[in-house]
């Protein structure tokens, strides 16, 4: 497979769709049981309490996986993306009140590169809060 854009087709500054992703205590659960990650601040609020987070918090690489989504939805092709990185800025913390969290995901592309790629910035928050910086991905496209 390839990427359904086409490099000719955007310029820097092309936004992709936004997209939001909610996130509760089933959603971290099943993640710690496909991952192995079965860290107590992952699912036990008193245990995440009593080690100093406000409550339970999401696996960082969970809220990395679903920021990407953006970038694989819009390209087509999770294999377009040949470069991936993010810092962890704020966790993204998940009350036990039925409704959870929500992941925003924003971006643009940041720069067009050589060889079909380009560089696309990408901008998480929760509950308004940054939650992942310098999130960057190099995808290459048709």
């Amino acid at each position: 497979m390839t990427a359904k854009i086409a490099y000719a087709d955007v310029e820097a500054g092309t936004e992709l769709p936004a997209q939001t992703f909610p996130v509760t205590r089933a959603t971290l659960v099943r993640y710690a049981g496909a991952s192995g990650d079965f860290n107590p601040i992952h699912w036990n609020e008193k245990f995440a309490v009593g080690v100093g987070l406000p409550d339970v918090i999401a696996h960082g690489m969970f809220t990395m996986a679903e920021a990407i989504r953006v970038v694989t939805d819009w390209a087509g092709d999770p294999a377009a993306v040949v470069e991936y990185g993010v810092r962890f800025t704020k966790p993204v913390v998940v009350p036990n009140d039925g409704v959870g969290a929500v992941i925003e995901v924003t971006a643009k592309v940041g720069a067009k590169l050589d060889d079909h790629l380009v560089r696309v910035d990408l901008t998480a928050t929760s509950a308004g809060q940054k939650v992942l910086g310098m999130s960057r991905a190099v995808v290459r496209l048709a």
